[in-house]
C-alpha cells in the first residue's frame, strides 16, 4: 500500500511540472503578443505578474507532495509502514496561517526554476511596449 501512494505522488508531482512548464508557456506567449501590439506596460507587467504567482502556488502544491514522498521514502527505508496515506492530515497539521501561506507561495515563487523567466519577460514587456 505505502508503494502505491508513493508511485501516485510521484505521478502526480511529475504532472505538476508539466502544467508549470505550461504556464511558462503561456507567459511568454502573452509577454510576446504584448509587446506585439503595444499594450500598455503596466497591463502586460499585471498579466506576466499573475501568471508567475499561479506559478508559485503550483509548485507550492507540488512541494507538499515532494514532502510527503520524503515521508514515504523514509518509512519505507525503516519499513515502518504505519505512515501511509497520511497526506492530507498531515498537511493540516502543518498549514500555516494565511500570511505563512502567502510567504510560502513567495518563497516558492522566487525560487529560481520558476522565477527567472518571469524576471526576463516583466522586463521584456517594459521595454517593448
Amino acid at each position: 500500500m505505502i508503494h502505491q501512494e508513493w508511485q501516485l505522488l510521484q505521478q502526480q508531482y511529475e504532472t505538476y511540472e508539466r502544467w508549470a512548464l505550461v504556464i511558462k508557456l503561456v507567459a511568454v506567449i502573452i509577454a510576446l503578443v504584448i509587446a506585439v501590439i503595444s499594450l500598455n506596460k503596466g497591463v502586460g507587467a499585471v498579466l506576466v505578474m499573475v501568471l508567475w504567482g499561479q506559478e508559485a502556488i503550483w509548485k507550492t502544491y507540488q512541494a507538499r507532495l515532494g514532502d510527503r514522498i520524503l515521508v514515504l521514502e523514509a518509512s519505507i527505508k525503516n519499513s515502518d509502514a504505519t505512515q501511509a496515506c497520511q497526506l492530507h492530515s498531515e498537511w493540516l497539521n502543518q498549514r500555516p496561517g494565511t500570511l505563512g501561506l502567502v510567504l510560502e507561495y513567495a518563497k516558492n515563487g522566487l525560487r529560481p526554476t520558476v522565477a527567472y523567466p518571469y524576471v526576463f519577460l516583466l522586463l521584456c514587456v517594459w521595454i517593448f511596449s
